[in-house]
């Protein structure tokens, strides 16, 4: 199954907002740094299949990082 939600996890800043805005509630905060120093939003493969490419998450993110595809 192809992603239905990618994050740039490089330029995530863990503001947790499509983390709560989530109606499906799979999406983390990933426990790895990135080069920011913040903890990466994600949707694990698993949760992958689970997502409703609602796109909620992608409309709440303030640096767009979020792709939602459907």
């Amino acid at each position: 199954m192809d992603k239905r939600v990618v994050f740039n996890e490089a330029h995530c800043k863990s503001c947790e907002l499509c983390v709560w805005v989530c109606p499906k509630q799979i999406i983390h905060l990933k426990e790895e740094l990135n080069g920011l120093g913040y903890h990466p939003a994600f949707a694990s493969d698993e949760d992958q299949e689970e997502c409703i490419s609602c796109a909620m998450c992608a409309r709440m993110c303030p640096d767009a990082v979020i792709e939602v595809f459907r």
